[in-house]
């Protein structure tokens, strides 16, 4: 039975439990307020807590657009300071301001605001500049090697080097290098003064992201292990060497994974001012992401890097013709962050430290929609 499945049984018995019976009493009493005293109890849904889960498939279970020139970018992708109805997208996923954690950990989510620097609200647009180039389709690249433009342009044709197949054993992995990496709590003028903008609150962090992905994942019958091993807490340094100690096992165990994503957020701020890159899709509000392909000068041990690149300008090129300006242009620079391990191996930025909970737990939902449906696209065919 999946998570989903899973989700909507839990959410009937707590309606049966929370709402009917109480109901029930309450009328056969003729006491309505007690109906109401129901209804503001049900703020919460207690979360468990696992080393990571395996998510089977159902088969089994101030705003402003802007033209941005190179010099222009705030970011270079670096953390914040030290059908059926089984096969629909999965839309009713709680609001993290609303979920409760069960074990929020050494570093919980702030309760307590002190208001900081400014957030500057803003939807990036299309990028210019030398080292920018546009894919076939739509999305662009942020070419930082010395590799032209143009020959990496035709890399980007390819298709990636990959299939899939009709397996109820796991093919994409998704985990946190930078697990504690946190987010405004809602759309607001400033940031906080004190919170650096980590938690060890999976409702609160990263984590909660990944799981939006992967139940999107699921919904579509591609099963998942999802990694929930902190890595950058209480120590940042070395935060890519545990996270390898983490993935390394579950890629030798099931070695039918062919996507591994590191799901970040970016830090896009100047000394005054935190920055809120967001559109606006289907009425929602959601941050805008940046994937990062690593490549090699030839000491960073990635061979097959370029493989990675065709990964990720197929990836780019799905989600942003599936949402448009949702993407940021692909980061292609030499950075390794683990991306040795698969040629599936990406690292995402899901909004930056001024966006807020709402809008990138809605980024990973998209973000899960498009990989799905590239996925399914290159899936092995009997």
């Amino acid at each position: 039975m999946t998570r989903y499945k899973k989700r909507k049984i839990a959410a009937a018995g707590r309606f049966c439990a929370v709402i009917l019976i109480p109901l029930l009493a309450a009328m056969s009493a003729r006491k309505l307020p007690e109906l109401k005293r129901t209804f503001e109890k049900m703020d919460s849904v207690t979360l468990g807590k696992d080393e990571y889960i395996v998510c089977s498939t159902p088969e089994q279970k101030k705003d402003s657009n802007h033209s941005l020139s190179e010099s222009a970018i705030l970011s270079q992708g670096y953390g914040f300071q030290a059908e059926e109805e089984d096969n629909a997208s999965v839309s009713d996923i709680l609001s993290p301001l609303d979920m409760v954690s069960a074990d929020p950990g050494a570093k919980p989510y702030p309760t307590v605001w002190t208001p900081g620097s400014e957030i500057i609200r803003t939807t990036y647009g299309k990028y210019s500049g030398d080292c920018f180039f546009d894919l076939e389709k739509c999305g662009q690249v942020n070419n930082k090697s010395s590799i032209p433009n143009d020959e990496l342009y035709r890399e980007s044709l390819c298709l990636p080097n990959f299939t899939i197949t009709d397996t109820d054993q796991p093919q994409v992995l998704i985990y946190h290098t930078h697990t504690t990496e946190s987010f405004e709590p809602f759309v607001r003028e400033n940031i906080d003064a004190e919170f650096n903008y980590r938690s060890t609150d999976e409702t609160k962090n990263v984590v909660m992201i990944g799981d939006a992905i992967a139940e999107e994942l699921e919904s579509q019958g591609i099963t998942v292990i999802h990694a929930r091993d902190i890595h950058d807490y209480p120590s940042y340094n070395g935060s890519y060497d545990r996270s390898r100690e983490t993935i390394l096992p579950i890629l030798e165990k099931y070695p039918t994974i062919k996507v591994a994503l590191d799901i970040h957020r970016d830090a896009i701020a100047t000394d005054t001012a935190a920055y809120q890159p967001y559109i606006t899709v289907d009425g929602r509000e959601a941050a805008q992401i940046m994937i990062i392909s690593g490549c090699d000068d030839g000491t960073l041990g990635m061979p097959d890097y370029i493989k990675n690149f065709h990964f990720a300008s197929s990836l780019q090129q799905q989600i942003e013709g599936d949402v448009p300006g949702l993407t940021r242009p692909i980061l292609f620079d030499y950075r390794k962050y683990n991306q040795d391990l698969t040629t599936g191996s990406l690292l995402i930025e899901v909004g930056s430290h001024g966006n807020t909970l709402d809008q990138v737990q809605y980024s990973g939902q998209l973000i899960g929609k498009s990989l799905g449906k590239l996925l399914c696209s290159i899936k092995e065919r009997n």
